[in-house]
């Protein structure tokens, strides 16, 4: 029987492997295709895959079950669960997989996309630029198709023409940049906050006028510290928790 193949990652040896590991695994599972075999290779296959030891990938696939993403079965093997419930919190340990993990596993509608002149909100970003590449997304969550957030990301121009509209449907931004178009990155810098829903998140989120929403803006940074994309992601307030854990060494 063939078996779902994950991405690869490269290790942050600063950060717990196991937790890691588990993002990577959660946002091949939630970005996978309807197509792609629901077996995962077995844990060896699994450890070697990621360079960890069998021991750190137990421990990673039990964080996986435990969200119920993964079931397992005493010598049968372990299985993608194609009904899990994907909207779980959004945890921030400080590495790029896991933000990757937090922006996976919903259905995602572009709503449009083009060229316009820097916004002047982040303009601090893009200092010598006139124009940003800028698209609009909305995702719901996959089961009950109830809206959960909308993001819109404003990139470098020189980039925006090589992002294609249908990996950004399937994908998010920052794998986009990092594993196709081929950026490397060097950090992200987030700031949550609360606000409350103007009309335009209101109508798009489906809830009331002025209720509580988690505003949240990203800026991606490259090898030679440069902004790249500004996400601005607006999350209904009772869909979404953030964590975040700070390593003390």
């Amino acid at each position: 029987m063939t078996s779902f193949a994950p991405d690869s990652i490269v290790l942050n040896r600063k950060l717990p492997l196991w937790y890691q590991v588990s993002q990577s695994l959660r946002a091949s599972i939630l970005g996978r295709s309807p197509d792609d075999p629901l077996r995962l290779p077995t844990e060896e296959q699994l450890a070697g895959h990621y360079g960890v030891s069998v021991l750190t990938m137990r421990q990673a696939l039990k964080e996986l079950e435990d969200e119920g993403l993964i079931t397992r079965h005493r010598r049968r093997g372990t299985f993608i669960e194609p009904a899990a419930l994907r909207g779980a919190p959004v945890r921030l340990l400080g590495s790029v997989d896991a933000i990757v993990a937090q922006q996976s596993g919903m259905t995602t509608e572009l709503l449009d996309h083009g060229t316009v002149p820097v916004p002047g909100a982040i303009a601090e970003y893009f200092p010598e630029a006139e124009t940003v590449g800028t698209y609009h997304r909305l995702r719901c969550d996959e089961k009950t198709g109830e809206p959960t957030n909308h993001a819109r990301n404003y990139i470098r121009a020189g980039l925006a023409d090589r992002v294609d509209l249908d990996d950004l449907v399937r994908w998010p931004m920052t794998k986009v940049l990092r594993d196709i178009v081929g950026v490397r990155i060097s950090r992200i810098t987030d700031t949550v906050e609360a606000r409350l829903a103007d009309p335009e998140t209101a109508r798009l989120l489906q809830v009331p006028l002025l209720s509580p929403i988690l505003h949240y803006t990203g800026i991606t940074y490259d090898e030679d510290g440069r902004p790249l994309d500004v996400a601005v992601i607006h999350y209904r307030g009772d869909r979404f928790s953030f964590t975040v854990t700070l390593d003390a060494h």
